[in-house]
């Protein structure tokens, strides 16, 4: 089977003005990075920037949605339908992130609904889980992450289009990430329950990025960990240093 191809997310969050964005992107566009055989990367601004972000992209990196609505769109006032996504050509969307599950109670079963809409109207997914400080220190962290899992597995069948993403929370924006270890032990149990639950083939092709206080002073490190395939980066990906976890990828393909 081939490789898993690395995967590099930018989450700029609810950052930026119309200014930042093309600051942004004229850094992006300027970079000298890996190819795409190499290097998958998917930067996702607010809503209100997906068309200007998209329109101004350079072609070998593309877009992603930090949320959409769980069924078709209607009467949901605020919300922003996956088919609006399809529509506009963004092809990912960010589905469950701690921030969401924690500031909106999106539960489980809510992400899990919102994953199997969004795949089944042709939108690929990062699926976001991770455990609390709460939970790590009361040893439960691979308890949550596999409930967290589970949820999804039960309302797809075709893992083809996800990217799982494990974002410890206690981890994002704090300033402390996982160490390399701890990041690779939760990975390397994701993995072991996807060839369990779901089959082998879906375990070894499915990418497991790390996200929590990536930056360009502890990406390599994070990448020559054998089941971390990338990263979703936050804070980072906003300033010049998202060039920098990128290039990251090279880690992989020099092992390889």
């Amino acid at each position: 089977m081939a490789p898993r191809k690395f995967f590099v997310g930018g989450n700029w969050k609810c950052n930026g003005t119309g200014e930042d964005v093309k600051k942004i992107v004229t850094v992006l566009n300027e970079a000298e990075v890996p190819s795409e055989d190499v290097v998958e990367v998917v930067v996702s601004p607010p809503f209100v920037f997906l068309p200007q972000v998209k329109g101004l992209l350079r072609l070998d990196f593309a877009v992603a949605a930090q949320n959409c609505w769980v069924r078709k769109g209607g009467a949901f006032t605020g919300e922003i339908s996956a088919e609006m996504l399809v529509n506009l050509q963004v092809p990912w969307v960010i589905l469950g992130h701690s921030e969401r599950r924690a500031l909106m109670g999106e539960s489980n079963d809510l992400v899990a609904d919102k994953v199997a809409y969004a795949l089944s109207q042709g939108l690929k997914v990062i699926a976001c889980i991770g455990e609390t400080l709460e939970q790590r220190e009361a040893g439960t962290t691979m308890d949550v992450v596999a409930a967290q899992t589970k949820a999804i597995a039960e309302k797809i069948s075709d893992w083809t289009n996800v990217v799982l993403a494990y974002e410890p929370v206690w981890a994002i924006g704090t300033g402390k990430v996982a160490t390399p270890a701890q990041a690779q032990e939760v990975h390397d149990g994701l993995r072991k329950w996807l060839h369990s639950n779901i089959s082998p083939a879906v375990a070894e092709s499915t990418r497991i990025i790390y996200g929590g206080s990536v930056n360009g002073a502890n990406c390599k490190e994070l990448a020559a960990q054998p089941d971390v395939d990338g990263f979703l980066v936050g804070g980072a990906s906003l300033k010049p240093e998202f060039v920098d976890i990128i290039k990251a990828a090279t880690v992989k393909s020099s092992s390889a």
